[in-house]
């Protein structure tokens, strides 16, 4: 299976693995995309559409909440996403890289590489399609009401009735994620690295974080 870009699909999150896999928190990287921000990030923007990924070689986050809901383009066009929100998050050696549209350029941003000084981000909100690693969560409730979920941070929480979890603690190893959307509160990012790859143009590093 190949995803929108036509690159492999790894490991698609559904609606029935949510318990599992759905620790979408690190999808936070994909902030970068839309800037670093040193305060209230709006939750609600315009989206652009283009998907991008995100991974680490772990996550470790504080207060985390999930749900369903979509997100929308300028022209008013939903996209359907999971939703995930985590207090504060820890990530050890952060890759997000985004494809330009029509050409073979591809962007990519990398921090957080030495393990004694990891990307940090606070009051994380992202909207996701994809996710793949491996997932612990610490008392975690699956199943709960949408619209009560309260440990990801004020802005994570969806509708009345809807399904949604929550967890005190995530961990993420091998972290693999194509998002559409992240906002987030602050985000640290020690070691940034921001790197355009063209052809010709490259050091033979992947153009991709995966």
């Amino acid at each position: 299976m190949k995803d929108a870009q036509g690159e492999p699909a790894y490991g698609r999150t559904n609606w029935r693995r949510f318990a599992v896999a759905v620790a979408v928190p690190t999808a936070a990287a994909g902030a970068l995309v839309f800037g670093l921000a040193n305060g209230a990030f709006a939750a609600t923007f315009a989206v652009s559409g283009q998907s991008f990924k995100i991974s680490a070689d772990r996550l470790e986050g504080t207060g985390f909440a999930q749900y369903g809901d979509s997100v929308h383009k300028k022209n008013g066009d939903a996209i359907p996403v999971a939703v995930s929100g985590i207090s504060s998050a820890t990530l050890y050696n952060l890759c997000q890289s985004v494809k330009t549209p029509g050409v073979p350029i591809t962007l990519t941003i990398r921090a957080g590489r030495d393990e004694a000084h990891p990307a940090k981000a606070t009051n994380l909100l992202i909207g996701l399609d994809e996710l793949s690693g491996e997932a612990e969560f610490t008392d975690i409730n699956i199943g709960q009401d949408a619209s009560t979920l309260e440990l990801g941070g004020e802005d994570a929480h969806g509708e009345a009735g809807a399904f949604g979890q929550e967890a005190k603690h995530v961990t993420i190893t091998g972290l693999r994620q194509t998002a559409v959307s992240t906002s987030a509160g602050t985000f640290t990012l020690t070691g940034l690295n921001m790197k355009v790859n063209w052809p010709g143009g490259g050091d033979g590093r992947p153009t991709e974080c995966f």
